[in-house]
C-alpha cells in the first residue's frame, strides 16, 4: 500500500476484501498443505473443492472487521500480519458453513449447491452417493479448519502477539460451537421462547461474526481492555441486528439475492425471534398452523405464503424491524463514543449500514 494512499481508501471495505482475497488465493492456490506432498488424486479433489468454496464471491465480513479492529486500536505500518490473521478467519468460517449446511440439510449456499450436495453429485455413480457426499463434506470442513491454523501460522506473529490473539481465537471457536449446539437443540419446534432465540443469535452471530473479529484485530494492535470493551459495545448490538435481518431474509428474502430458498429456512424449523414473536401474538388457529408448517420437510410455496401471512398479520415482522433499528442505533451511539480513529469510525459505520440495511 502506497504511503500516499488516503486513510479512508485504505479502510474502504471493498479494497480490504480485494486484499484479503489475494491472501486467500495465494495461500490456497499456490501454498499446498505441507501435510499433503502432492496435490493430486483424492487429496487434489479436496484441495480444489476447498479453494472453490472459499474463493467464491462473498462479503468477507469477519476478515474485514478484523482489519478494521486493528486500525481502530491504532495499528499501523505493514498490514501483512493482520491480513493473514483476517484471512484465516474466512477459512474458519468455511469450516463452520460447510458443517452447518450438513446439520441443516441445506441444498444451496451462495446460490450454489452446498458442499455435501456437490460431492454427492460428482460421485452420483456410487450407490451411497448421498452418504458419501455428507462424509466428504465433513472432511472438507475439517480441512478448512486445519488450513485456517496453517494460514494463521504464516502471519509470523511475535510471542506477545500470539498471547494476545490466541485466547480470543479459542473463545470465538468455543462460543460458535456452543451456539451451534443451542441451534440444534431448538430447531424443529416452534416456541414463543424469544430469550432462547436471542441466545443463539448472541453466540452464532453477534459474538462470532462481529465482536470476536474486531477483538482479534484490535488485540493484534495491542489494544488495552478498555478498547476491547468499546469494540463489544458496538459489536454486540450490531451482531444482533445482523442476525435479526437474516431471520427476515430467511422468511421473506428473494432467493436471487439470498442464495437460498425461503422454503429451505422455514422447512428446517429454526427457532428465530421472528417465529417466537408470531407464536406469542397469534391466535389459536394461527399458532396451530405455525406448528404444523414451520419445520415441515415437505413445506411448499403455498405453505410458505401462509407462514408469511401469519408473520405479517401478527405484527412479528414489523416488530423485528423495530428491534433491528433499535440495536443499530445503539451500535452507532457506541461507535460515536468509542474513541476510535475517525477513519475507522467511518469505515465501521459504513459496514454497519451495509450489513443491517439489506433488502428483504
Amino acid at each position: 500500500m502506497s504511503p500516499n494512499t488516503p486513510a479512508a481508501d485504505v479502510l474502504d471495505p471493498p479494497r480490504l476484501r480485494t486484499r484479503i482475497d489475494a491472501v486467500l488465493t495465494e495461500f490456497l492456490r499456490h501454498a499446498p498443505s505441507a501435510a499433503v506432498p502432492a496435490q493430486h488424486g483424492s487429496a487434489g479433489e479436496l484441495a480444489r473443492a476447498l479453494g472453490d468454496f472459499v474463493l467464491a464471491p462473498a462479503k468477507r465480513i469477519r476478515p474485514v472487521l478484523c482489519v478494521l479492529g486493528w486500525h481502530a486500536a491504532g495499528g499501523g505500518g505493514d498490514e501483512e500480519r493482520v491480513l493473514r490473521l483476517a484471512a484465516s478467519l474466512e477459512l474458519f468460517h468455511a469450516f463452520a458453513l460447510i458443517h452447518d449446511d450438513i446439520m441443516d440439510a441445506s441444498e444451496t449456499r451462495r446460490g450454489l449447491p452446498t458442499a455435501h450436495r456437490a460431492f454427492a453429485a460428482r460421485h452420483a455413480g456410487r450407490c451411497d452417493a448421498d452418504a458419501f457426499g455428507t462424509g466428504a463434506a465433513i472432511l472438507l470442513g475439517d480441512l478448512a479448519l486445519v488450513r485456517a491454523d496453517e494460514l494463521l501460522h504464516t502471519a509470523q506473529l511475535t510471542g506477545s502477539e500470539y498471547r494476545a490473539v490466541l485466547p480470543l481465537m479459542d473463545a470465538m471457536r468455543a462460543e460458535l460451537v456452543h451456539g451451534q449446539y443451542l441451534d440444534l437443540l431448538t430447531t424443529g419446534t416452534v416456541t414463543p421462547d424469544i430469550e432462547c432465540a436471542m441466545a443463539v443469535n448472541l453466540y452464532k452471530t453477534a459474538k462470532y461474526t462481529v465482536e470476536r473479529p474486531l477483538h482479534l484485530g484490535a488485540a493484534l494492535a495491542g489494544a488495552p481492555p478498555g478498547l476491547l470493551r468499546a469494540c463489544s459495545a458496538f459489536a454486540l448490538p450490531l451482531g444482533e441486528a445482523f442476525q435479526l435481518r437474516d431471520d427476515l431474509l430467511g422468511a421473506f428474502g428473494d432467493p436471487r439475492f439470498t442464495g437460498k430458498s425461503a422454503c429451505e429456512d422455514l422447512r428446517s424449523g429454526k427457532a428465530t425471534v421472528l417465529t417466537a414473536l408470531a407464536v406469542r401474538r397469534a391466535g389459536r388457529a394461527d399458532r396451530e398452523q405455525l406448528a404444523r408448517l414451520v419445520g415441515d420437510p415437505g413445506l411448499d410455496e403455498e405453505g410458505v405464503a401462509r407462514v408469511r401471512r401469519i408473520l405479517d398479520g401478527t405484527g412479528a415482522r414489523a416488530a423485528v424491524e423495530r428491534m433491528i433499528t433499535d440495536r443499530y442505533d445503539v451500535a452507532l451511539a457506541a461507535l460515536d463514543r468509542s474513541g476510535f480513529p475517525a477513519e475507522a469510525v467511518s469505515a465501521l459505520r459504513g459496514l454497519a449500514a451495509a450489513t443491517v440495511h439489506r433488502s428483504a
